[in-house]
């Protein structure tokens, strides 16, 4: 028994060498991304010495252009379907949030390793003075969501009507945490995943916010995977996961004045469509529409279906 039992303690320490160099996964510095993530229409502006990753898109003449905040974890490309969709008659503007896809973590006369949501609601809008917006139309999903309305609350005037998509902000219980936050979020493991980072534990976490799976193609877990390897992005992560402010600061949404539309996906096993009634009941003028078959990332999982309410509610063909 004891040999057999040594036998297989070998096995394993042969198995873990062999792991290990196939999970090694090194930051990676910006420039080695942005062949592929970052091609026309993106363009880099510098926003109090951070640089941030944008796109900006449509008519220069809207008085009030649409402006796409992503989630934790994502990138603006999560908004590719709903920019094709809208930019013809509005002009769209989307950008990394500091921490994630190609802005990186927080630089310049910002406080490092801060990604609480107000810190990036006031990032919003520094974003928003640079680019000479007065005001907007904010569309956000889950933390983008959550950084959309604190924005609403922080500076009304700022904001014409707001878009939550599954977005962050009330306390609630996950059916389905992706593998990459729970990981992020254990001390000592989220040291080590700045150094080590399997591919499928990005598939695995995608697999968590698709009401169908079957959608996700190689290219989009390639995207997520070499995102999060933007240097300094999983160590932002760490202190996001960190900072999470459940349930802190929604008396605000109350307040909120502007028309707002409310989307969410019906199989969301993140933040479950209970959350959306939560902001429908709290949001004096707002709309909910849910998608049944769709989960956490709508925009991102059927376009198609999900701009359509927005188009709507924008009063465009």
């Amino acid at each position: 028994m004891k040999l057999l039992l040594w036998r297989a303690f070998g096995v394993l320490l042969m198995l873990t060498a062999l792991a290990v160099p196939l999970a090694r996964a090194p930051d990676r510095a910006v420039e080695t991304l942005v062949a592929r993530w970052a091609p026309p229409p993106s363009d880099f502006i510098e926003v109090q010495g951070q640089v941030v990753h944008l796109r900006d898109e449509g008519p220069r003449d809207d008085p009030a252009p649409i402006v796409l905040l992503h989630g934790t974890s994502a990138s603006l490309h999560t908004w590719e379907g709903w920019a094709a969709a809208l930019k013809g008659q509005r002009r769209v503007i989307r950008f990394d949030l500091p921490g994630f896809g190609l802005t990186g973590p927080f630089t310049g006369r910002y406080a490092a390793d801060d990604y609480r949501g107000d810190t990036l609601a006031r990032f919003t809008l520094d974003v928003m003075d640079a680019l000479k917006l007065p005001r907007a139309v904010l569309a956000g999903n889950s933390l983008g969501g959550e950084v959309a309305w604190r924005v609403a609350s922080l500076a009304p005037a700022r904001v014409e009507r707001l878009v939550l998509v599954d977005a962050s902000g009330h306390r609630f219980e996950p059916q389905d945490l992706p593998l990459g936050f729970r990981l992020a979020g254990l001390p000592v493991v989220n040291r080590l995943s700045e150094w080590f980072l399997l591919r499928g534990v990005v598939a695995s976490s995608l697999h968590s916010v698709y009401g169908d799976p079957s959608r996700i193609t190689h290219e989009l877990v390639d995207r997520y995977y070499e995102l999060t390897l933007r240097e300094g992005n999983r160590r932002a992560l760490g202190f996001r996961m960190q900072q999470l402010e459940m349930g802190r600061d929604v008396d605000r949404l109350g307040r909120l004045a502007m028309p707002t539309l409310i989307l969410w996906g019906g199989r969301d096993r993140l933040i479950p469509p209970a959350t959306a009634q939560q902001f429908a009941r709290d949001i004096p003028n707002s709309r909910l529409v849910v998608f049944p078959a769709l989960g956490h990332v709508p925009q991102e999982e059927d376009p198609v279906a999900s701009v359509q309410p927005v188009k709507e509610f924008l009063g465009l063909r």
